[in-house]
């Protein structure tokens, strides 16, 4: 869990979030164990917040690893939504899939094997929210990709935006700089208004004018 809020807090949210199923929990166990990056309970609850917040029903995530934001996607969308799953790694689909298949929303999620950037020049269409996780070095070109395909009043939002507290320090890998730079694009884009949520790893969240 803790990233960014000193642990005593990050305990604290812990005990508000209601348990999660047995799919979800065999997921966050599977990931502390392998260690697999997911964004956590606290995370997976403000994106479902969102989703249901904004009634979305097409929702784009670049980088998806075992579908474990997926499936928290999925549930806030409801029958007839379509989550876009992304991921260069066949073996996280291939697990993924099964995760949300389990989970009963294999109908609302399309699976794609690749480079996110790829996979959404190739997909269609507005959607009302674009989720970035990919690698950290190429978030400022999804920035470039994924703004105009979010539609007015839709959310553009990216995990990992604190990067460990390395934001703050002389920036010596490229992982860093590209999140430095995401960050700089979405506060200072004419067309959004960004907010930034320091859960965990850090989340911004952007509302497209």
């Amino acid at each position: 869990m803790g990233e960014i809020l000193q642990t005593p807090i990050e305990n604290y949210i812990s005990t508000l979030i209601p348990p999660r199923d047995a799919v979800l929990a065999e997921m966050e166990a599977y990931a502390a164990e392998h260690k697999v990056p997911i964004i956590g309970p606290a995370c997976g609850s403000l994106l479902y917040f969102l989703a249901k917040t904004l009634g979305a029903k097409r929702i784009f995530e670049m980088g998806s690893a075992i579908g474990y934001s997926t499936i928290w996607w999925a549930r806030a969308l409801g029958d007839g939504g379509e989550v876009f799953y992304s991921d260069g790694s066949q073996a996280n689909a291939d697990r993924a899939a099964a995760y949300i298949n389990r989970a009963g929303v294999a109908a609302r999620v399309k699976m794609g094997v690749g480079y996110a950037q790829d996979i959404l020049l190739a997909t269609p269409g507005e959607f009302d929210i674009v989720f970035v996780d990919v690698d950290k070095h190429y978030y400022p070109e999804c920035f470039e990709l994924a703004l105009p395909r979010v539609r007015k009043g839709g959310f553009l939002v990216a995990d990992n935006i604190l990067w460990h507290g390395l934001v703050v320090a002389p920036p010596e890998t490229d992982d860093t700089r590209g999140i430095l730079e995401w960050n700089r694009l979405v506060t200072t884009s004419p067309d959004l208004v960004t907010t930034i949520v320091p859960l965990r790893d850090g989340v911004t969240v952007s509302l497209k004018k």
